[in-house]
């Protein structure tokens, strides 16, 4: 009789201590994480200058590149009773002339024929002198930007010979200068519009623009680790009229586009060239409006929360908790944070919540932070003192980390764009950041982004026409 009473009370505290052994467990259901696909975000529409310089030596050379030898030959003398060959003898040289307008100098030659007489009775009575021309033309030409050209107005100046010009009778060459000079006139308007025409041939910008553009808009790797793109998009040009600025042509040039930030795969261009349209404008707004993102991968963000954890206790007396590591994931527009804690609770629970982010501290923090409905069920029939308010109020001060250092990250990656980045010879792309301003965070299924507006300047610099 007496073994009965022993036998039961050991049978009691293998229960008791069993008992307690299920309590102190804690087997949560692990809420599983979503696919959160790679997101596009679009700004409002950004102004970036693109100023447009081109040398004089440029346009020298592109000009004597189009102009060489028989530079214009009419061989139909019935029209106008003018037949002209003009060959360049020497290279084109341009200069800078005062009020913004271009000096040209033409070395060349010309043979002219030119017919004098009538027709009368039927009968055709012409008399036909051939001319002989070697001299220089100085022309002055106004400046102005038609339909992406340089369109010039040239008007010739002067004309000096380097020998006196000769007609030739009976064979012989003789010297005419007194009959010519009053004559120029014949061929002065020819020369005139082969020049305009050879300068807005060379001073075509619209290939170095497009060419330019279409290079920019390629979307540009900020950071291959997290795959984030910048992708240019452009909606509208802007350009003011071309000015003489030293010895070159500066042109004014704007893009309106939109700035695109993508997480992923990198993204294909938007460039086209057909939509792009050219208007005229007085003034190129200065100021840019781009976005930029600050990532945290999950298993970064898990690192430093584990870090904030570090040698506290939570609970009081003899029930408290360590956590000894954590890890976050993406669930339905929420976090998901899980908590491995060993003490008077052994196991994982599991914390959702929304992210949010304190501007003054740079920090991701989560609102609405509360036990996922599974653990909270578990932990109110096993540990409900850790279910309780004050406690996760406490947990919850730790669920947070700052992104500063990823926000300087994608500052830097922004930067490297900015700093004389060339993606084609002779194109430079510079700029500044100013104003920074968080605009919201949102998830993917590999990390948390935090979304910001920069506003500072941008120029893409076209320089000469290669």
């Amino acid at each position: 009789m007496l073994k009965l009473p022993s036998t039961i009370l050991i049978i009691c505290f293998i229960l008791l201590v069993s008992s307690c052994a299920v309590t102190n467990k804690i087997d949560a259901l692990k809420p599983e994480p979503d696919d959160a696909v790679p997101l596009v975000y679009e700004n409002t529409p950004s102004f970036i200058n693109m100023p447009v310089s081109v040398k004089l030596k440029d346009i020298e050379n592109q000009t004597n590149s189009l102009l060489n030898g028989l530079i214009y030959e009419d061989n139909i003398i019935d029209d106008d009773d003018i037949e002209m060959k003009v060959w360049k003898l020497a290279p084109i040289t341009i200069k800078n002339e005062t009020g913004g307008k271009i000096r040209t100098v033409l070395p060349l030659k010309a043979i002219v024929k030119y017919r004098i007489g009538a027709k009368k009775m039927g009968v055709e009575m012409y008399d036909i002198r051939e001319f002989n021309l070697d001299g220089v033309v100085t022309l002055v030409s106004d400046v102005a930007l038609v339909n992406w050209k340089l369109n010039t107005k040239t008007e010739l100046k002067s004309l000096e010979w380097n020998e006196s010009p000769t007609m030739t009778i009976l064979g012989k060459n003789v010297p005419v200068t007194y009959l010519i000079n009053p004559g120029v006139k014949l061929f002065k308007s020819k020369i005139e519009k082969k020049i305009d025409d050879a300068i807005a041939k060379a001073m075509d910008f619209k290939p170095n623009v497009l060419a330019a553009l279409e290079k920019i808009c390629i979307p540009f790797l900020m950071n291959d680790t997290y795959e984030s793109w910048l992708r240019i998009v452009p909606i509208e040009i802007y350009s003011t009229s071309a000015k003489m600025k030293n010895d070159s042509f500066v042109l004014e040039m704007g893009m309106k586009s939109s700035i695109e930030t993508i997480i992923g795969k990198q993204p294909e261009s938007k460039f086209n060239a057909s939509k792009i349209i050219l208007k005229s404008v007085t003034k190129i707004p200065e100021n840019i409006t781009a976005n930029i993102v600050a990532m945290s991968t999950y298993q970064e963000a898990s690192k430093i929360m584990t870090k904030n954890f570090a040698g506290q206790e939570f609970g009081s007396g003899s029930k408290k908790v360590k956590v000894q590591n954590v890890a976050i994931w993406h669930k339905k527009g929420k976090m998901i944070i899980a908590l491995d804690v060993i003490g008077s609770v052994n196991g994982t629970i599991y914390l959702a919540g929304f992210p949010q982010y304190n501007d003054k501290t740079k920090e991701i923090y989560f609102d609405q932070l509360d036990y996922a409905l599974d653990t909270k069920n578990k932990l109110m029939r096993t540990a409900n003192w850790l279910a309780q308010g004050l406690v996760l109020k406490k947990i919850e001060q730790s669920c947070r980390y700052s992104i500063k250092p990823n926000l300087d990250e994608a500052q830097k990656s922004m930067m490297m764009y900015l700093k004389n980045y060339s993606p084609l010879q002779g194109v430079f792309v510079n700029g500044k950041m100013e104003e920074i301003q968080f605009q919201k965070i949102q998830l993917t299924n590999q990390a948390i982004i935090a979304f910001i507006k920069v506003k500072g300047i941008m120029n893409i610099s076209v320089d000469g026409l290669k």
